[in-house]
């Protein structure tokens, strides 16, 4: 007799009627691979959602909400209430504490993205993820007036390539009536995959942007040559927002009061990662929905363990019979049925978050250049041994129902042969 009788025997039972038993694991391995997996996606996507941006300590635009200032300024969704002058940006950018800034002007498109007029200081400090660098995967930075950087998905959507040209239209919409053909950008540059709105945008410089509406904003663009344009100053009055970033973090606070009673212009300051979280808990009600599908699944395949064992008492009631012949108490079998429920779930559950984890390395770097989803955690933790636990022992105590009418039977209704 081994030191753990019941185990044993439990383990025998299952192996003797191993096709119900390898379905019943199935069951609960693939259970537990959707909840594992949409668990780790979920926290992937949030954890990516916040870290859109990082390493800027402050986002400067004109007085509305925090959300909404972080959707037009980042996002690129709606648009901005006011602009801000080019005065006002230059007193902000030469305060205390302000190692950097980035202007950032809105209001063109290119087929439906986003045109973002900046300078060559976006790609230096703009930090995604674990502050990662925006990158090239073909080309460079601005250079002439007219040159354009293109983020990924803009370049695979529209199938672009380094030397083409492409034409800025006035407005944000995916049709557009008026476009400043006069004066065709030409790509320069194609940024590697982020995930973020980065790669749904088109970068040109201020200047340009300056260029292409010196007839006024609903213009084909200026008919002065290129070289006319490099000569004139083309600096802007306005610019829609701008990202600063300090020397030292704790000086963000006094930053954004002071941005926030300008008493020149209406501004407002935000901290990202505020706004950030702000805005997920609008945005997050998908993923908990999803986080709460999962766990029902996980239910279900711990009701299959139940079904498989009730099913299968009337056919082992001479078992039993024959158990309780040899020695066996009502309190052992009772432990029996327990110990297999419980045996069944967790030989699930190990299935299933090794089926996760493997899944999930291999699916890795697709969802983080298809999706910017930056998976965390890439190893079995506590959060996983815990998990395997409570399905364990979920199922153990489920297994009580049929245990206990196990417990029931009698000897003799046992040996009773029914027709």
């Amino acid at each position: 007799m081994t030191r753990f009788p019941i185990l044993a025997l439990a383990l025998r039972s299952i192996a003797n009627r191993r096709a119900t038993a390898i379905l019943t694991v199935l069951t609960v391995a693939i259970t537990m691979t959707l909840f594992l997996g949409v668990e780790k996606v979920r926290h992937g996507a949030r954890a990516s959602f916040e870290n859109t941006i990082t390493g800027t300590d402050l986002i400067v635009g004109a007085r509305s909400s925090p959300v909404n200032l972080l959707l037009y300024s980042i996002f690129h969704i709606g648009d901005a209430t006011n602009n801000i002058t080019w005065e006002t940006y230059e007193a902000v950018a030469g305060a205390p504490n302000v190692a950097w800034t980035v202007p950032i002007s809105l209001g063109d498109s290119h087929a439906g993205y986003r045109v973002v007029g900046t300078d060559n200081r976006f790609f230096e400090h703009y930090r995604h993820g674990d502050r990662r660098n925006l990158a090239f995967t073909e080309g460079g930075a601005l250079g002439d007036l007219f040159d354009t950087v293109l983020g990924a998905a803009v370049a695979r959507d529209l199938g672009y390539e380094l030397g083409e040209e492409i034409i800025v239209a006035h407005g944000t919409g995916r049709v557009s009536f008026v476009e400043h053909d006069n004066n065709p950008f030409e790509i320069v540059g194609i940024l590697a995959p982020t995930g973020t709105p980065v790669d749904r945008s088109v970068f040109v410089s201020l200047e340009a942007i300056e260029a292409i509406h010196l007839e006024g904003p609903t213009g084909a663009g200026t008919n002065l040559s290129a070289t006319e344009l490099r000569q004139m100053d083309l600096q802007p009055d306005q610019i829609t927002a701008f990202l600063v970033g300090l020397t030292s973090p704790t000086a963000a606070l006094r930053l954004q009061r002071q941005v926030n009673t300008y008493p020149e212009e209406a501004l407002q300051g935000i901290i990202p990662g505020v706004a950030l979280a702000q805005l997920w808990q609008v945005v997050g009600a998908a993923e908990r929905t999803l986080a709460a599908v999962a766990a029902f699944v996980v239910l279900t395949g711990l009701i299959c363990i139940l079904t498989a064992i009730l099913t299968s008492l009337n056919e082992r009631r001479r078992e039993m019979a024959i158990l309780r012949a040899l020695g066996a108490r009502p309190h052992h079998i009772f432990a029996l049925l327990v110990s297999e429920a419980a045996l069944l779930a967790f030989f699930g559950a190990v299935l299933g978050t090794a089926l996760t984890y493997g899944a999930l390395l291999a699916g890795a770097p697709i969802l983080e250049q298809r999706f910017g989803i930056f998976l965390i955690g890439m190893t079995p933790g506590l959060y996983d041994l815990a998990l395997i636990g409570a399905v364990t022992l979920a199922a153990a105590v489920l297994g009580l129902f049929p245990a206990w009418r196990a417990f029931r039977n009698s000897l003799a209704d046992g040996m009773t042969i029914r027709v």
